[in-house]
């Protein structure tokens, strides 16, 4: 599970990398209802293959979305393991606030 410290920090900043530009959520956007392959992906965001050829690349090795070859077609689908593990990570920021918050001295 990513954690913000310890031996998978590595993997939340991967993931964090990953999510914070606009065309790579643009694409987990369009992956929300299932797997889709390149084509639709490129017809449906109006961009050339090779630009999303870059951001698929990139949520693929922070583990976000899983491909599958068919034919001459690659189909992308989100990873719902890591996706659950996304949460996890939120959640463990939530505790921790509440946590730091019943703390504090001020």
């Amino acid at each position: 599970m990513p954690t913000l410290s310890g031996k998978n920090r590595a993997k939340t900043a991967e993931l964090c990398h990953a999510l914070a530009d606009e065309t790579r959520l643009d694409i987990l956007d369009q992956l929300k209802d299932g797997e889709r392959c390149v084509c639709e992906l490129t017809d449906a965001m109006q961009a050339a293959q090779s630009r999303l050829s870059f951001h698929l690349k990139v949520l693929k090795d922070a583990g976000l979305i899983q491909d599958r070859p068919e034919g001459r077609w690659i189909y992308y689908a989100i990873n719902a393991d890591v996706v659950e593990e996304l949460e996890a990570l939120v959640a463990s920021l939530r505790v921790m606030r509440k946590k730091n918050r019943s703390d504090s001295r001020c």
